[in-house]
């Protein structure tokens, strides 16, 4: 589990990235980035993962989840403390190793970041 910092809380937060934030993508997932305006938040930066019911039954999401969970963890000193990040997973996350699924998060977070 990420800690209570360093995560999105609300559907209202999930939207805000996803509808302000800028977007980039790869094979198997799709990184949606946004920089709030507001200081008054603590801790930070924040994530929020999104594994719908297109990357597979109830065990493979879990298991793409506990795999994208250990990814962002990693990378919590690599962004600012008033970014907020969604990493939504692809149906292709599903049958992806966990250095995939790292270098992809990598790769997509590193073409948000110039988007932004």
């Amino acid at each position: 589990m990420l800690p209570r910092p360093h995560k999105l809380a609300s559907s209202d937060d999930f939207r805000q990235v996803m509808k302000r934030g800028v977007r980039a993508g790869s094979s198997t997932l799709v990184v949606h980035l946004y920089a709030r305006d507001d200081l008054v938040i603590q801790g930070g930066p924040r994530f929020g993962l999104i594994v719908s019911k297109q990357v597979g039954n109830a065990v493979a999401r879990h298991a793409v989840s506990r795999k994208l969970r250990e990814t962002v963890r990693g990378g919590v000193d690599k962004l600012e403390r008033n970014h907020d990040v969604v990493v939504r997973a692809l149906p292709g996350a599903a049958t992806a190793t966990s250095a995939e699924l790292e270098r992809d998060y990598a790769k997509a977070l590193s073409k948000a970041l110039r988007k932004l």
